[in-house]
């Protein structure tokens, strides 16, 4: 961040010094929420959660090298003593964002894919100069402004990721980093019950457009047609990404290897160059197109795009990790969230991948889906179980619509571990369909079917944390 004394940060925040703060101490960085992330120099922002509350760790925090905490109460170390931590957070990232008038702040949002497209575009504004974007999916109130704060007066580009719970989320967040380019991926399924339908996610996700200036561009997905109606949204100039014709920067000649990869021809207005992704799933072509027009919208070469596009893997964790176990199982850990838009690629992934070999899956039933959600869980069950699995594992609580779904195209549900040891997808018995408690328990039922050469997919909605899975798995068999 760039270095400020406690007396402007108070200034800043409308905030009180407290316990012996001495005004004249500089914060130089991180900005950090967790006491145990502080470095000498940072400024340790306590919140009150609803298990843990962060002032009761004000004290071990200094003692760890933070200059001051800021906070909602006085607290037993040097302070900034203000009424609402989050909104302190918000107004501090503010003041640094425009003290940074050089700076390109590019803003990512959608349905689904933002943090792998970050990632991406992060990579391909590093070419340039340097570059701050959020770690793994810090995307809300309190990750974004927390971004912002990384930067410093050597940052030439902001790339944030922006996520909306509901109505005017991303607006608030473009007025702490105003942006110039705002890339918008698609309008899913994801939320869709805090939302109540796709209208009303696109008109969330579409603030982002609405925030950019004049001489900005919106950078949008022509193949989503709710996306593609953002451009009357906006005063900003468009660029269209996508497999159509129409499409300014498009992928030609889509093909995908046998580990589920794709290859294709990246076309742009000034030239066209073959990029081949290490990535996995066809939404990694979705996301490597935006992140290329973003990058051609900057003046990048469409060579180099495509060089760096072919050269990335994945920098955040649980989104499509493929790992090969030492007995020839491969394990792909796309844990990380989950919707019914997303389900769907990753079982075309894993069909991908999978082909000619036993295919497992380990998954959970989808939330935040309101009146819909028993209907779209059935779905999700009815596409697990016709996707030729030989053995599908639905782990912890709500399952009862997936389990149902399933065994509508594939048998009913087993009480005990089935036997399968001879079976393969092809061969006409019904789908093995084992509902277990939780992450560990999936662990150990699918563990104990796996042979070597067999694939397994888990994936399922962020509280399950079914990364444990994947982590057990890929440990050996669960103890």
């Amino acid at each position: 961040m760039i270095p400020l004394p406690l007396a402007r940060i108070a200034e800043i925040t409308s905030g009180a010094l407290s316990g012996k703060a001495d005004p004249r101490a500089v914060v130089r960085g991180p900005v950090v929420i967790d006491s145990r992330d502080v470095r000498p120099g940072s400024l340790f922002v306590a919140f009150k959660g609803a298990r843990v509350d962060g002032h009761d760790y004000a004290a071990q925090a200094v003692r760890a090298g933070a200059v001051a905490v800021l906070a909602s109460r006085p607290v037993e170390a040097p302070a900034v003593i203000v009424p609402d931590p989050a909104l302190a957070l918000a107004g501090l990232a503010t003041a640094q964002a425009a003290a940074l008038p050089d700076a390109t702040v590019i803003g990512v949002t959608g349905s689904a894919g933002k943090t792998t497209t970050k990632d991406l575009l992060a990579r391909l504004t590093a070419r340039i100069g340097p570059t701050i974007a959020p770690v793994g999916s810090y995307n809300n109130e309190i990750g974004h402004p927390l971004t912002v704060l990384k930067a410093d007066l050597d940052t030439r580009f902001m790339v944030l990721e922006l996520s909306a719970r509901n109505i005017g989320h991303i607006e608030a967040l473009t007025r702490i980093a105003p942006p110039r380019i705002g890339v918008v991926l698609n309008v899913g399924t994801a939320h869709l019950g805090v939302f109540g339908g796709k209208e009303a996610i696109a008109r969330a996700k579409g603030e982002l457009v609405e925030a950019l200036p004049r001489d900005g561009v919106a950078v949008l997905n022509a193949d989503d047609p709710l996306v593609r109606a953002m451009a009357a949204r906006t005063a900003a100039r468009v660029t269209l990404y996508g497999q159509g014709e129409d499409a300014a920067i498009r992928a030609e000649g889509v093909t995908v290897d046998e580990r589920g990869r794709a290859s294709f021809t990246l076309h742009t207005p000034s030239g066209a160059a073959p990029v081949k992704l290490k990535l996995y799933g066809a939404p990694a072509v979705e996301n490597s197109l935006a992140a290329a027009a973003a990058a051609y919208e900057l003046g990048l070469p469409v060579a180099t795009i495509a060089e760096e596009l072919s050269e990335a893997t994945p920098r955040s964790r649980w989104r499509m990790e493929v790992t090969d176990r030492p007995d020839g199982v491969t394990v792909v850990n796309d844990a990380y969230n989950a919707n019914p838009d997303s389900m769907r690629a990753a079982f075309e992934a894993l069909g991908a991948l999978g082909k000619g070999r036993r295919r497992f899956a380990v998954i959970a039933a989808l939330r935040e889906l309101g009146e819909d959600g028993a209907a779209l869980n059935e779905e999700l069950g009815r596409l697990a179980g016709g996707s030729g699995l030989a053995g599908l594992v639905v782990a912890g609580p709500d399952a009862e619509p997936v389990l149902e779904g399933a065994a509508a195209v594939a048998g009913p549900p087993s009480a005990v571990s089935p036997d399968i040891s001879g079976m393969s997808p092809s061969n006409g018995r019904a789908l093995p369909i084992v509902h277990v408690p939780d992450a560990q328990a999936a662990a150990a039922q699918v563990d104990a079917w796996l042979q070597p050469g067999d694939v397994v997919l888990v994936k399922g909605p962020r509280a399950m944390g079914l990364e444990r899975t994947a982590e057990l798995l890929l440990g050996g068999a669960p103890q």
